[in-house]
């Protein structure tokens, strides 16, 4: 079936995954759809707007399929040539989000298919201010994360100038929005990394659910929900920034991207009730140890038999809560990866941990540090890679991500 036949056949259904996502796609925090399975040319032609006061990919619901690359500019590129280079991804991206083939050159790869839930999110490394030129207009939030001891960083895979999250509800058709970004960059931008990453399928289990990672553990339960009154402020810049951060940055969001690599082998050598005392929560359905679902409510005054708290002092759960960090929150948004087998025979598997906020040294930071002094999960986790990016807001009809930096 064309694209073009798909799109028309499949557009009552279309038109309800596109009103679901405009008006309960933050709503579905936890990473789940908020419908049953859908049938394959319901997926394959829901589409989300490119055009919004914020940018997409923040708050759409987890996809299947992610890639997160970073660039730097050319040597010799600048302020000029980084504006252009926006004008053609973001054009590309609006495209594609929309179903069309790419406008320059289209390799053909997402041929027969629909827009899948596509989404392109651009973004502005520290680095990048100094190369174009406009240090002056770089926001305070981006100034670098401090060291963790947890951390054993590989600075080819860290930073960068530019930044770009794509995620697809269909790999072919995530990759060739990878490939088209690529070939867009031309002689402005050259790779500086790139990583991949998954999630389960919309429609793999009977009913939306909380996705689970790799070591099996539940994860997005303590997402901040856009139902609370104060979710716009701790995950975007308001409308009028407060000092500190320009103007440009209105609506936007700052995301911190971590590759923590999960020390499978050792943490499935754990019974099942050490996993659980690890993370604070049970396995089988997210529910904290001390009763309920997964959504109760932690009590964590409350002691076991033995006099000692169910919820040990050290349990992921209880150091992460924002009541234990100051009300610090940060919208969680991560894939999985899985990059093949080691020479020790050990799986380079983990988390491509993503996660949103209004200033890092309010969401991200504090909770870092608290995880770092003591979390029991430190034991069988390794942060090896790392960015902080600044993500403008959404682009108007007939403007480019990031315009209002660069031509302003």
């Amino acid at each position: 079936m064309s694209r073009r036949r798909l799109l028309g056949t499949a557009g009552a259904a279309g038109a309800t995954g596109l009103a679901l996502g405009a008006a309960a796609g933050a709503g579905t925090y936890a990473a789940s759809r908020p419908e049953p399975a859908m049938a394959l040319t319901a997926l394959g032609s829901a589409a989300v707007p490119f055009y919004g006061a914020h940018q997409p990919g923040i708050t759409t619901p987890l996809h299947a399929r992610g890639h997160l690359i970073a660039f730097d500019l050319a040597p010799g590129a600048g302020r000029k040539e980084a504006a252009a280079l926006l004008r053609r991804w973001s054009e590309s991206a609006r495209a594609m989000m929309a179903g069309e083939p790419a406008s320059s050159g289209d390799t053909g790869i997402a041929l027969d298919a629909g827009p899948s839930s596509l989404t392109v999110t651009f973004g502005f490394g520290r680095t990048f201010f100094d190369r174009t030129g406009l240090t002056g207009r770089r926001p305070a939030a981006l100034d670098p994360l401090p060291a963790f001891s947890s951390d054993h960083l590989d600075p080819r895979r860290s930073e960068g100038d530019l930044w770009v999250q794509i995620g697809s509800d269909d790999a072919l058709v995530a990759f060739h929005a990878l490939r088209t970004l690529q070939k867009d960059a031309g002689a402005a931008a050259r790779v500086r990394w790139q990583m991949n990453g998954f999630n389960r399928s919309p429609g793999a289990t009977p009913h939306p659910m909380t996705s689970r990672n790799l070591m099996g553990q539940v994860d997005g339960t303590g997402n901040p929900k856009p139902s609370e009154p104060d979710f716009e402020r701790r995950i975007f810049v308001p409308a009028a920034p407060p000092s500190g951060t320009p103007a440009w940055m209105a609506g936007g969001s700052y995301a911190v991207v971590r590759r923590i690599r999960m020390l499978l082998d050792d943490w499935e050598k754990l019974a099942l009730a050490k996993q659980e005392q690890v993370i604070g929560r049970r396995k089988s359905d997210g529910a904290p140890l001390t009763g309920g679902t997964e959504t109760t409510e932690p009590d964590l005054d409350r002691l076991g038999a033995d006099g000692k708290p169910v919820i040990p002092a050290n349990a992921h759960a209880r150091i992460s809560t924002p009541e234990a960090n100051g009300g610090a929150a940060m919208l969680r948004r991560p894939f999985s990866f899985h990059d093949g087998i080691g020479a020790d025979g050990a799986p380079d598997a983990g988390l491509l941990f993503i996660c949103w906020q209004a200033d890092p040294l309010k969401g991200f930071v504090p909770v870092q540090r608290k995880l770092d002094r003591g979390d029991a999960l430190s034991a069988f986790i390794r942060h090896e890679a790392s960015g902080l990016f600044a993500v403008p807001g959404g682009a108007g009809q007939g403007e480019y991500v990031g315009q209002r930096l660069l031509e302003s």
